[in-house]
């Protein structure tokens, strides 16, 4: 499993990079400063994700434990839903026939996945280490 975490990391750290480097020099010629910072942040949050993803895979080995899978997992469902959502809100901002504000919605279901994510690799931790 830990491959597999660091795997993904890899990945989408480079998915990531491509963002930004769209946001800061494409996008900022195709919709309004305010769009442009709701990508920015999705980009910001992924990639303090991609990290947390990869230390994730690395304390795996450590503490090969449900708790640690379930971090991992919540911190892939957290980008897909936060920055995902964030990335979509930017499209609508930048379409004038896409109404899609009500995926603001889904934000902070992510917002929530990144923080059970948190939870579950303290509690990966915590657990291997009482034992």
């Amino acid at each position: 499993m830990h491959r597999t975490f660091l795997q993904l990391a890899a990945l989408l750290g480079a998915v990531t990079v491509a963002f930004g480097a769209f946001g800061a020099h494409a996008l900022k010629k195709m919709v309004s400063d305010i769009a442009v910072n709701i990508f920015e942040t999705g980009v910001r949050y992924q990639f303090y994700h991609v990290f947390a993803l990869a230390l994730v895979g690395i304390l795996y080995r450590d503490f090969p434990n449900k708790w640690m899978s379930w971090a991992g997992n919540l911190f892939m469902i957290g980008m897909l839903l936060f920055c995902g959502s964030l990335y979509v809100l930017t499209y609508s901002k930048a379409s004038v026939k896409a109404n899609l504000d009500w995926v603001g919605a889904i934000t902070p279901l992510g917002g929530l996945a990144f923080i059970a994510g948190w939870i579950c690799m303290f509690l990966g931790i915590y657990k291997s280490a009482a034992v």
